[in-house]
């Protein structure tokens, strides 16, 4: 089967070529018969592809520990569905989970577009299948799932088998990592998309709105998908590495924000261009860097280059990624100073008091957001280079940077749908902006006299207040409108409204998520924790709960031993819950992994880590951390989820018209 999976990989490398060569013929000479070819080219590898990830599935879960990579990341004690998991768990098969998911797109656009965009699909294809290219001569040559193990006899190599595998590393041993990797792996990908109808674009002139029409929805995909990712890898960080928090700005964690940002910041923007003509320049800038920063994302997990629990280890990848991201970015920016006169703006701004001002505003926070976590990111490899020392940016140096930038860009969700267009009259943004500004006054005023004096986390609290004010008042002025002048009830009027402007009103849901996300992350404010060395009979307590310690024991099994311990936790002498950390060994990969035990609430979150043995071996340490808000992450993520698929369903009037 190995054999059958190197075949495949090899047949795509002159596949993915074939498709980029033939694509670009057909734009140059305009014959379909060369870009019918191109279609079936970009589904071919979609085929291929397929069926090499089908058979590195099989390898994986009959353990063929004759492969190096099954028996680096799996073991014959891992459950079935972890195996499966090991696909995306190490290099080199993530490295072809990723291609696929390239593939996959092709094919997908190849065909949403077989009768529309003629003279801009050739070069889409050209740019994507190039990308597929790229990864093609990666996973054949320096990053092949497909390898098989080799016993060094001195005058020759010869092949074996191990009898059992290291195992999967304990810490993807969880649920969220079975939907973590590929969710945001296509959240990067997706940006490809995006990118080459924008090189499209600037080949070929054609920059009027017709490829933003048809990026608009790959777009906020990708945007979905990232943030999604993003937030189930915040739950994984959470629930699994035991250290009470789920954002420490990691470096690669921060690789996934980058593009976040910037994609953000094009959702936003676009409306500018696609309304007033303006921002050409800017959004075609924004794909761009979007691209890039996911591919710079890649490279950041892939060369070495930092310290990241999330990393891989250093692939001898990093040269190749960094003449491709180099490579990519100079051929994007030539063409975009080559086409700059052709993407002058169709009208000017008119006012610093409009709703074009508010969304160049909000652009402006985005991009210093970008830049600065791009900094902080870099700084140890800059400082390095510079100095010979590694100097390290903390969470410390990114909260102060980043908590007043991002309380100004959720004060701006919630002011610029008080804005009008062109320009926003005094007596207009009296009667906007006076309600929603006194009640969030008098809302911090309350909460100050209920004791929360921290001052960022009034003011996150006061913006949040304001910003889902102004969005509660936008449906229910609709609904009120629309209610009158169609007679329908409350609730059916509200629907309809909404689903006449699913961009717009899906918007707003994906705004109130933003809302709820940020009332969770200021509860941080508001952590406290306890440490303590127990065991069995003690008591200690954080805040208003006692814990009492029940059981220390020992657990066994085929795949790892454990170490657990039972408290009891009570308040006011009522139980309130028993929990149950861990700290378990796998036996294959010689790792060892804390299990946290969590009781969780709307209010806060008690979470418990056990942490290892005292220094003389005789008791146990235990973490226990007071984490508020926390569910609310998790709440509001699932709302910008359901607001961006409810952006992406079209509206009535096109579902009746058959435009889709």
């Amino acid at each position: 089967m190995a054999d059958l999976g190197n075949i495949l990989l090899y047949f795509l490398f002159p596949i993915s070529v074939f498709t980029t060569l033939t694509a670009i013929a057909a734009g140059i000479s305009k014959r379909k018969g060369l870009y019918l070819a191109a279609q079936r080219g970009a589904y071919a590898t979609m085929g291929v592809t397929t069926l090499s990830v089908i058979t590195l599935i099989y390898l994986l879960v009959t353990s063929d520990f004759s492969i190096e990579y099954v028996a680096s990341n799996t073991n014959q004690a891992l459950p079935l569905f972890y195996k499966i998991v090991a696909l995306w768990a190490g290099h080199n098969g993530s490295l072809l989970l990723w291609t696929w998911i390239i593939t996959i797109f092709i094919a997908i656009v190849a065909f949403q577009n077989r009768h529309k965009n003629n003279d801009l699909m050739p070069y889409v294809l050209a740019t994507i299948a190039g990308t597929i290219t790229f990864f093609a001569v990666l996973n054949i040559f320096i990053a092949n799932p497909f390898d098989t193990l080799y016993m060094d006899l001195g005058d020759k190599l010869q092949e074996y088998t191990v009898p059992d595998g290291r195992g999967l590393n304990p810490l993807l041993q969880h649920p969220a990592m079975i939907i973590h990797p590929p969710i945001l792996f296509i959240g990067y990908v997706g940006s490809v998309v995006p990118f080459a109808f924008a090189i499209a674009a600037l080949l070929t002139g054609k920059l009027g709105s017709g490829w933003i029409r048809s990026v608009r929805r790959w777009a906020l995909t990708t945007w979905g998908f990232l943030s999604a990712g993003i937030i189930l890898g915040g739950k994984w960080a959470y629930v699994e590495l035991g250290w009470g928090g789920y954002w420490a700005w990691d470096p690669v964690e921060n690789a996934s924000l980058l593009p976040w940002l910037t994609a953000t910041a094009y959702l936003h923007s676009v409306m500018i261009q696609e309304r007033k003509g303006m921002l050409k320049v800017w959004n075609m800038t924004l794909v761009i860097a979007t691209y890039l920063l996911s591919v710079f994302g890649t490279f950041l997990t892939r060369s070495g280059i930092v310290s990241s629990v999330h990393a891989f280890a250093n692939s001898g990848l990093g040269p190749l990624f960094a003449i491709f991201l180099t490579s990519s970015a100079i051929f994007s920016l030539a063409l975009l100073l080559y086409r700059k006169k052709d993407l002058k703006a169709e009208q000017e701004m008119q006012s610093l008091v409009s709703r074009e001002s508010g969304f160049l505003f909000n652009n402006l926070l985005f991009l210093l957001a970008t830049i600065a976590v791009l900094w902080g990111t870099l700084f140890p490899v800059i400082s390095e280079l510079v100095t010979g020392d590694q100097i390290t940016v903390g969470p410390p140096w990114f909260n102060n940077i980043m908590i007043p930038i991002g309380l100004a860009l959720l004060l701006l969700t919630g002011v610029g749908p008080l804005l009008a267009w062109r320009h926003t009259s005094l007596e207009s943004m009296k009667k906007s902006f006076g309600i929603p500004i006194l009640s969030s006054i008098l809302f911090t005023v309350v909460l100050f006299a209920l004791g929360v004096r921290d001052g960022w986390a009034l003011g996150s609290f006061a913006i949040s207040f304001f910003v889902l004010w102004t969005i509660v008042v936008e449906f229910v002025k609709g609904a009120q409108v629309r209610r009158k002048n169609s007679g329908e009830n409350y609730l059916k009027a509200l629907y309809m409204l909404s689903r006449k402007n699913t961009r717009r009103y899906g918007g707003y849901i994906i705004h109130i998520g933003m809302v709820v996300l940020f009332v969770g992350f200021t509860g941080n404010a508001f952590n406290s924790e306890t440490r303590a060395e127990v065991d069995e009979g003690d008591v200690f307590s954080l805040g208003p709960y006692e814990f009492t310690v029940q059981e220390i024991r020992h657990e066994e099994n085929d795949n790892y031993s454990a170490e657990a311990l039972v408290l009891n936790m009570t308040k006011n002498g009522r139980l309130i819950s028993t929990l149950e950390p861990e700290k378990r060994y796998y036996f294959a990969s010689e790792q060892p992994s804390t299990e946290v035990d969590i009781h969780s609430t709307f209010r806060e979150d008690v979470y418990v880590v056990l942490s290892g043995m005292s220094n003389d071996g005789e008791r146990v340490i235990v973490q226990v951390y007071r984490n508020p808000f926390v569910k609310l992450v998790w709440i509001g993520a699932f709302v910008l989820v359901f607001g961006t698929l409810f952006a992406m369903v079209p509206n009535l009037r096109e579902t009746k018209g058959g435009n889709r």
